[in-house]
């Protein structure tokens, strides 16, 4: 191939001969012709390269790139490498994409040359699999649709389904491409291109399906571990957010305040106190800090200058309700307190 494609599929591959025939499919069936795949197989020892090299014998858009086996962040690097056009979409080899996924996708970002990713709503399937954990996290990301509230969120879970995107290329380039910090890869580049003031959207449109099975490397790796997600929350906050702040306050001292106020220690942040309102946590300590009720907050965020409040609380629904408490005292999502659990 010499005229080089408007987009580069990059397709990261171990194993997956059960799903990848289902894969290339859907890929081979796209309405925007004007693509190619970049497929790394990750050193394969099933029917995964047989089934690429098939394809890339029969239609030129495929291109194979065959290394040891090394892990997806390798891979993903060295596909990324191998992409030729500005733009790069992200697909893995046990999902489906919709014929007008990449039609709609490149066509957003020709109309908004301001925005530097754009995902699209998924849907969740094999239906047997899908724990209510997964339908909630899906149901979340189908709910954040526009950079506002991308932006607004992005500190509570990664914001955006890595199947699901198309990027600028210039734009992770510009943020140093996919790193090894013991989290999740995909995660950790939002964040970077979020502290860069990248611009983030989704259309509005179920473009992608997602597929949940026990095997799924989110479900097997450490680095996708509860604690390792709490570890790069932490490490970014600390980079963004918190930096120059006199005083930052966690609300919630149960076991996810807990567990966060770890890692912001860690990484050095100015810890003053906790916030919560359960009567049994009240005039105690977290990390040799008060715990003291919401009446105090004033008082206490009076004391420091440029103070940030974190809301770590987990359990359904407290979210959006501390919300409006903390908006009735004056307190300004996004430059006052983040929600981050």
């Amino acid at each position: 191939m010499s005229m080089i494609p408007a987009l580069s599929v990059l397709l990261p591959c171990y194993n997956a001969a059960d799903t990848l025939e289902e894969t290339l499919l859907s890929l081979g069936g796209q309405t925007f012709p004007d693509f190619e795949v970049v497929a790394v197989d990750d050193g394969s020892t099933d029917a995964t390269r047989q089934i690429l090299r098939a394809w890339e014998q029969r239609d030129r858009r495929f291109r194979v790139v065959t290394i040891s086996h090394k892990g997806i962040i390798t891979a993903l690097n060295i596909g990324l490498g191998l992409c030729r056009a500005a733009y790069v979409a992200r697909m893995d080899a046990d999902d489906h994409a919709l014929p007008r996924r990449f039609e709609q996708q490149m066509a957003f970002l020709y109309e908004h040359p301001e925005t530097a990713v754009v995902s699209c709503l998924v849907t969740g399937f094999p239906e047997k699999h899908l724990r209510q954990g997964a339908r909630i996290y899906i149901d979340w990301l189908n709910s954040l649709i526009n950079d506002e509230d991308i932006r607004r969120e992005i500190f509570i879970e990664s914001p955006l389904a890595h199947p699901s995107v198309i990027f600028r290329k210039r734009w992770v380039e510009q943020v140093g491409i996919y790193l090894e910090n013991g989290w999740p890869e995909d995660y950790d580049l939002w964040l970077r291109l979020y502290l860069e003031g990248a611009r983030f959207e989704k259309v509005p449109e179920v473009l992608l399906e997602w597929r949940e099975y026990p095997q799924r490397l989110t479900r097997t790796d450490d680095r996708y571990s509860k604690e390792n997600f709490l570890r790069l929350k932490a490490f970014y906050l600390c980079r963004g957010p918190l930096r120059g702040r006199e005083g930052v306050i966690l609300w919630g001292a149960g076991m996810m305040g807990r567990r966060l106020s770890k890692h912001l220690l860690r990484q050095e942040a100015p810890l003053v106190g906790f916030i919560d309102i359960d009567p049994h946590k009240i005039g105690h300590t977290r990390r040799g800090l008060p715990v003291l009720p919401p009446e105090e907050l004033p008082t206490l965020w009076k004391r420091y200058f440029r103070p940030a409040l974190l809301v770590a609380v987990g359990a359904r629904g407290a979210r959006a309700l501390i919300r409006v408490r903390l908006c009735e005292m004056g307190l300004r999502e996004g430059e006052d307190f983040w929600c981050v659990a």
